[in-house]
């Protein structure tokens, strides 16, 4: 049987586009790795489900390393390691390279932020003898996924002497959960009748708390008392410090593998800490880079990357200015040189679903970390847009890296879409494109993700991180 290739066969083999399945591709001791590699990210999601104590996590791990506090008026030599924090929310690693400022750095960027909801600051009421918590939802969630889900309460209080205390109930054995009740289907006719935005509205986000009475007969609303007094002697906290608190209700359950083949992650916030562990575990990994490499991971992606610790502030820019001013040098001519990867996730093609995504240019789950040219909606609204040049850059530095990558988009063109922090590190004057994984279920309380394409992600970074 003549098995030679045809003309034909053999020019598609040369001109045409061909991605496959990661693991058709991998060695089986590189699977174990990835596999072992997201072993780690597990524990670790499960430890850091809100920014602060991602915060809280990464500088411990980083401290253990050899990053130290960031001194703004030292000149650091190659290979030193260094931090900052932002207001306990946002945290920048920074390793200082052998070329000059002047060449730019090699930076990435992720958030740490994810859907949930907060406690509104007057949030404990009593109705009916049952106490709950009122709730403001934040970033874009599908409300009706949220109600009858085991929750935790993390976050922090600052009391009225001005102490604070940390909040994390409902992840250990043993502590309370809490939860949104949602109405029996028995029940639920009139309900039933609302469109998918309201089966749950905002206002029916009421977090569960408590239901037995203080035992008094005289008071009015002793279940309220009975949780106040609770709390009082747990963490000698009064009804007015929620005021100058900060709680986040969060899926209370561990992250964990998902299928018989145990090929994916399930957890709670991997949008977008699937990408901030993996830029944090590749920038570890750096001792002596050409270039000065910093990983950013910033707060408040979900609502715009507003406010002092949201990366359309100026903690990013002004952190750069300082680093050059110990050199003498214009932190302007520093960011004008840098070079970005905006760390953050895109929606994988789901069968179930397939309409919104256009599956010729859309991301597919184990086909390894996905590079976005554009996001944003419709017109390409709310995105930066990649040059031709720095894609191309970027495509030769996976390819070398042996990097298993795929391209994506953020649904089809009139489908929705969403954006990324790409767009404020481009007003920057910094070439940025987005480099993330894959997610299915993104912004529910159980997104999945897969452990190929987590790891190529770590070595995307990693590569970057490593450029010379």
């Amino acid at each position: 049987m003549d098995c030679e290739k045809t003309k034909a066969e053999l020019l598609k083999e040369k001109l045409f586009s061909v991605k496959k399945n990661a693991y058709l591709e991998m060695s089986e001791n590189e699977i174990d790795e990835a596999y072992d590699f997201c072993e780690g990210y597990k524990d670790f999601l499960t430890k850091a489900k809100i920014e602060r104590e991602f915060v809280t996590e990464t500088i411990a791990r980083a401290q253990q390393m050899g990053f130290s506090e960031f001194d703004r008026s030292r000149k650091y030599a190659p290979g030193e390691k260094f931090y900052v924090v932002n207001r306990g929310k946002a945290v920048i690693l920074c390793v200082m390279g052998s070329r000059p400022l002047t060449d730019g750095i090699r930076l990435t960027a992720a958030h740490i932020d994810s859907p949930r909801l907060d406690l509104k600051q007057h949030p404990l009421y009593e109705d009916k003898e049952i106490a709950l918590f009122k709730t403001h939802y934040y970033g874009g969630i599908k409300k009706y996924q949220w109600s009858t889900v085991p929750m935790s309460l993390h976050g922090v209080v600052i009391r009225e002497d001005g102490t604070s205390v940390d909040v994390n109930i409902g992840e250990d054995e043993g502590d309370p959960q809490f939860c949104v009740c949602d109405l029996l289907i028995h029940l639920a006719d009139e309900q039933m009748k609302r469109p998918a935005a309201k089966v749950i509205t905002g206002e029916e986000l009421n977090l569960l708390v408590g239901s037995r009475p203080f035992k008094d007969d005289k008071a009015s609303e002793l279940v309220k008392l009975n949780i106040l007094n609770i709390l009082n002697e747990k963490y000698g906290i009064i009804e007015d410090d929620f005021i100058s608190a900060e709680l986040e209700a969060v899926p209370a359950y561990k992250a964990a593998d998902v299928g018989f083949d145990r090929s994916l992650i399930g957890g709670y916030g991997q949008d977008d800490k699937v990408c901030a562990y993996t830029q944090l575990e590749a920038i570890m990994e750096i001792d002596k880079p050409a270039y000065t490499c910093c990983a950013v991971f910033a707060d408040k992606e979900e609502i715009g990357s507003t406010g002092n610790t949201g990366l359309e502030s100026s903690f990013l820019k002004y952190f750069i200015y300082r680093l050059a001013d110990a050199y003498g040098l214009s932190g302007i001519d520093v960011i004008s040189a840098t070079e970005a990867l905006s760390a953050d996730v895109n929606a994988a093609f789901d069968p179930t679903f397939p309409d919104p995504i256009d599956i010729r240019n859309g991301a597919k789950l184990n086909y390894g970390v996905c590079v976005t040219k554009y996001t944003g909606a419709r017109g390409k609204s709310g995105t930066s847009d990649a040059s031709a040049e720095f894609v191309g850059k970027v495509r030769k530095l996976l390819n070398d890296g042996n990097v298993k990558w795929q391209t994506g988009e953020l649904g089809k063109v009139d489908a929705g879409g969403g954006g990324t922090v790409a767009m404020y590190l481009a007003n920057l004057d910094i070439d940025v494109i987005d480099v993330g994984v894959p997610v299915l279920s993104m912004h529910s309380p159980f997104e999945i993700t897969s452990k190929v394409d987590t790891y190529m992600a770590y070595k995307a970074f990693k590569c970057f991180f490593e450029e010379r």
